[in-house]
């Protein structure tokens, strides 16, 4: 039975599967991938997710948790790339786990991509809704009540500590995520255009930001730039590690999360012109180009604001609120800024809703989940009534649970991911050493085991909260694994009539 639970599908069998009848449609060039990388990693993790590491974790020294995951990024990156111009299929890690470290590992590893793309995007729908209060403050004077646009574990704060309002539920939030899903079952081409656009809005504004910001930053909000070592408890009770190495490494773990965007590239394997070619492309501009941006970024804004603001008045729309209070007769910037983010958001929730269907597709065609999650539509060539199904599992997400515990939890689904596919690249040159491999990751294994074991620590460095959302997660997941998934696996059926 153990040996059974780690069958392999072979790669001549995966790549079969790109031919044939119900398959995507091939639009996407080497400049849409970069694209589609970009608009998912600028997005929520800068905008949001900066200035909740420095006021939880790392303070002014988040720029060095930005650098670290980064550099776990660019490891983990570099063996993506490998897989992705050897393995040009849907399905991601998904994919790539199942044809060198078998099925069972293969099923943890899909089960914790539905924490990174379907949490990822619950999260940046919350904070779409954060800057969409925001905008409508601006330009009209008026705000969505608190109730409705928070979840129930969330309230509101006066100065003096006191509870002045609790959330229901976040319907801006349910809202974007609909919208953005009846344009991805429009179609993939489509949505590639929609977010080029707004890749171009999104970096000019962090460039902007950069440049004009960088006269109005202050040195004693960089002193000292390493934080003492020791913890902080926010006004909702939950005490964080703050400050010191530690303090860093749990940042690391929490902006993380800002660059999960190159690991959704990989996902639309089966939907670029010349995947061998353009994959790598995409991963790689992708990722280097928005790591330069988060670190210039970070800076600016941990030396614009105080990490009391970031706490306190400005925890939400974070940017906005810093430009506002300190970047003197530039107040018009954060009116655009709010507005253009809102753009910039949708383009992550775009790629996350698009990453999380592609690999639910790869497992119902394996047999793992049910075939309705692998049904095109006739006309628009997209796995439709996965996207209603995912809609529905984000919303209530969205709707009601905190972005705080989202982002974590999403985190810590994308690292696990990223050390099996560095530990897959090591194997994979060990056991199919011809395989042709239109990239290929250098040094081997020196960059698969550091892409280990930097990931491995900044997912030690998540709170314990976290941690057991993840387990409870996988323990679930296991059930559905030995309870339906073994049973209907197309690799174990061919394995055993073989």
């Amino acid at each position: 039975m153990l040996k059974s639970l780690f069958i392999r599908k072979p790669i001549d069998k995966l790549l079969e599967q790109t031919e044939g009848g119900n398959q995507f449609k091939r639009s996407l060039g080497p400049v849409d991938l970069v694209m589609l990388g970009i608009g998912a990693i600028i997005g929520a993790g800068l905008f949001v997710r900066t200035a909740a590491a420095a006021a939880e974790h790392a303070g002014p020294a988040v720029v060095y948790s930005y650098i670290l995951a980064g550099i776990g990024c660019a490891f983990a990156g570099l063996c993506y790339a490998e897989f992705a111009s050897s393995i040009p299929v849907a399905g991601s890690a998904y994919t790539y786990s199942y044809a060198t470290l078998g099925e069972f590992i293969a099923w943890i590893i899909g089960w914790e991509l539905v924490l990174e793309y379907g949490l990822g995007a619950a999260t940046v729908s919350i904070a779409w809704s954060e800057y969409l209060n925001k905008t409508l403050q601006s330009f009209f004077g008026v705000q969505v009540p608190y109730a409705w646009c928070h979840s129930p574990f969330e309230r509101l704060y006066d100065a003096s500590g006191n509870v002045v309002a609790t959330g229901i539920v976040n319907l801006p939030a349910i809202g974007i995520l609909l919208l953005l899903t009846v344009l991805l079952i429009r179609g993939t081409r489509q949505s590639a255009f929609v977010n080029s656009l707004i890749v171009i809005i999104k970096v000019s504004i962090v460039v902007a930001f950069i440049l004009l910001g960088w006269k109005f930053m202050r040195p004693e909000n960089h002193t000292p730039f390493v934080p003492p070592a020791g913890t902080y408890t926010d006004l909702d009770g939950y005490t964080h590690t703050f400050g010191g190495l530690l303090g860093i490494l749990a940042g690391a773990g929490t902006v993380f999360f800002a660059f999960i965007g190159f690991d959704a590239v990989s996902t639309a394997a089966q939907e670029a012109r010349n995947p061998r070619r353009d994959m790598p492309i995409g991963i790689l501009v992708s990722l280097a180009i928005c790591t330069v941006l988060y670190v210039l970024f970070s800076y600016v804004l941990t030396g614009i604001a105080t990490l009391e603001d970031f706490r306190t008045t400005g925890k939400e729309a974070s940017v906005a609120y810093a430009i506002q209070k300190y970047m003197t007769g530039f107040s018009w910037l954060a009116d655009f800024i709010s507005v253009a983010i809102l753009a910039g958001f949708s383009s992550v929730i775009l790629v996350m809703l698009l990453g999380q269907s592609r690999v639910f597709f790869s497992m119902s065609r394996d047999g793992l989940v049910p075939p309705i999650f692998s049904h095109i539509h006739p006309r628009y060539r997209t796995p439709y009534k996965s996207n209603i199904i995912f809609f529905i599992f984000t919303a209530l997400f969205a709707g009601f649970m905190p972005g705080s515990l989202a982002g974590d939890l999403t985190s810590i689904g994308t690292l696990a991911a990223f050390v099996m596919v560095s530990a897959g690249v090591w194997v994979l040159r060990i056991t199919q050493p011809n395989l042709p491999r239109a990239f290929r990751t250098p040094w081997v294994p020196f960059v698969p085991l550091m892409g280990v074991l930097v990931c491995g620590a900044m997912m030690l460095g998540l709170d314990q909260r976290t941690w057991n959302g993840f387990l409870l997660w996988t323990a679930a997941g296991l059930l559905i694994y030995f309870v339906y998934s073994r049973k209907h696996s197309v690799a174990r059926k061919n394995n055993e009539t073989a």
